[in-house]
């Protein structure tokens, strides 16, 4: 079995923050998106992955490579415009062939802590339907594609964005897949949108009536759409890590909770407490540091308080009233300027200045 995973998305509502830096890129717990997905994707048993890309296929094959510290082969084609997740299985073809494959969402975080979704990808590669969905119960369906599901699990309709969801089950951002798709999608048209969905080629697949099952997980699953998105997606994993200090600690420092501190880092005269992940060569001083913030590689943070965050590479932080629920990109430098406010919140990218000051 082979997987497809798709990393061609623009992140339009992450801007400005993506158009410096592509969404797929944008650490979690210090690693990147797309990283927790092959790596989830290599658990899941399949370690030949083709990523999809888009504009961003040059940052993206340089981050990635050729897979081999993942213990996978990748595999990069491009899709020139985003056509649809059923024109995403159209140009991967050449890859793909007529093996089954898994199509994941390049921007999706399932958090299969215990395996659930592994139990669910292994029941669909023994019983081979036409597709297998994963599907989850949520508040607002609306806003995914929706599948009406009977006792047994085989899946009745499945119907993309409706206006009056007849159930609360949504597809998550992976699929399993025989052959069979390549000729749903090649049958169906462009929706109103002007893509091909696949959701109609699934539609197309029960029509004809092919096999397609959907088998229900409730664990963690969240996009990184938005700000919000990225930071839940990042207490999240952080909450799975394990303390592990190997930096160095001076002794006026005190570390809480999971706590990681990667190696070159140091922390001076300040308080971690976690969940709260410190990379390498960073330095933080005269600090406090609060749950849910990881700090990349190569900053400082100094004589400020820093909680429920993600800071970028190279950034430099030095705002007395401190951060919260902030996104700070790569080479940032937030400090104190002469006049006005301190913020609470930002979302900034790449290179940016930001003065403050505590009247």
């Amino acid at each position: 079995m082979k997987a497809l995973v798709l990393a061609g998305g623009s992140g339009v509502r992450l801007r400005p923050f993506t158009h410096s830096t592509p969404k797929q890129l944008i650490p979690l717990a210090n690693k990147p998106v797309l990283e927790h997905v092959i790596t989830h994707v290599r658990e899941l048993g399949v370690t030949e992955i083709c990523l999809l890309t888009g504009d961003w296929a040059d940052a993206i094959s340089a981050a990635m490579g050729d897979g081999s510290r993942f213990g996978v082969n990748l595999t990069y084609l491009r899709q020139d415009r985003p056509l649809g997740l059923a024109h995403a299985v159209q140009t991967a073809r050449p890859f793909l062939g007529d093996d089954d494959f898994l199509m994941y969402l390049g921007d999706n975080i399932l958090a299969d802590a215990d395996g659930t979704v592994a139990g669910i990808v292994g029941e669909f590669r023994e019983r081979r339907p036409a597709a297998g969905l994963v599907v989850q119960k949520v508040a607002d369906p609306r806003a995914y594609g929706v599948a009406e599901v009977d006792t047994s699990g085989s899946v009745l309709q499945l119907v993309e964005k409706p206006t009056q969801p007849r159930t609360d089950l949504a597809v998550v951002g992976l699929y399993y897949f025989t052959a069979a798709i390549h000729g749903a999608t090649d049958a169906i048209t462009p929706s109103a949108r002007g893509e091909l969905e696949i959701t109609d080629a699934v539609q197309w697949l029960i029509s004809r009536g092919d096999e397609v099952v959907a088998r229900q997980y409730s664990g963690f699953w969240q996009d990184v759409g938005r700000a919000d998105d990225v930071l839940q997606c990042n207490r999240w994993l952080l909450g799975e890590l394990r303390t592990d200090v190997r930096g160095e600690i001076d002794p006026a420092s005190e570390l809480r909770g999971q706590v990681v501190i990667e190696p070159g880092a140091r922390v001076v005269r300040s308080c971690i407490e976690g969940p709260v992940i410190i990379g390498t060569g960073t330095l933080v001083e005269d600090s406090r540091v609060g749950p849910g913030t990881s700090i990349g590689r190569d900053c400082v943070v100094r004589s400020t308080h820093l909680s429920d965050s993600v800071v970028l590479q190279g950034a430099h932080i030095c705002t007395p009233r401190g951060l919260r629920n902030s996104l700070v990109g790569r080479f940032a430098t937030i400090g104190l300027g002469e006049e006005g406010d301190p913020s609470y919140r930002l979302v900034i990218g790449d290179h940016a200045r930001i003065q403050m000051t505590v009247l």
